[in-house]
């Protein structure tokens, strides 16, 4: 077997729609979710991959990450807020780092969908430590911070 042909065997190829989308717990969202795409890479790495769809007022519980979590916006508009800081509008192309044990939400806006990609590495086992649901009142609380 030639070089080439060894590293190729290295890559996997997941392709586009050969994985289920599943619908995103009630223990964990509010509102209908959607997650057409999860990757967690073999060990040793730790990484895992989602894309999440959030229908309009859909949005996660409160949650930390023990490593952190980046997000990548690719579609529609979005929310997001740190505990005690301002409800942060999210547009397509944003990138958003969660810092880690920051507890946090973030979901749709109240009238548009939102698609983002999440990336985070799990310690010990998990990415995330799910927490109590963010109610009507905190999700819709205070301005909206646009820049």
């Amino acid at each position: 077997m030639s070089d080439t042909d060894k590293s190729n065997e290295d890559m996997q190829v997941i392709r586009a729609g050969s994985q289920n989308a599943i619908k995103g717990p009630e223990a964990w969202f509010t509102g209908t979710v959607r997650i057409d795409k999860m990757f967690n890479a073999p060990a040793p790495s730790r990484v895992g991959v989602a894309v999440v769809n959030f229908e309009p007022g859909a949005r996660t519980n409160w949650h930390t990450h023990p490593l952190g979590q980046t997000l990548v916006v690719t579609d529609g508009l979005g929310w997001t807020q740190c505990e005690g800081g301002p409800r942060t509008e999210l547009r397509p192309g944003d990138i958003i780092y969660c810092n880690c044990g920051r507890r946090h939400w973030h979901g749709a806006t109240d009238s548009t969908y939102m698609q983002h990609i999440a990336i985070q590495e799990s310690l010990n086992g998990s990415p995330v430590e799910w927490l109590e649901p963010v109610t009507d009142e905190e999700y819709l609380a205070g301005a909206v911070k646009k820049d």
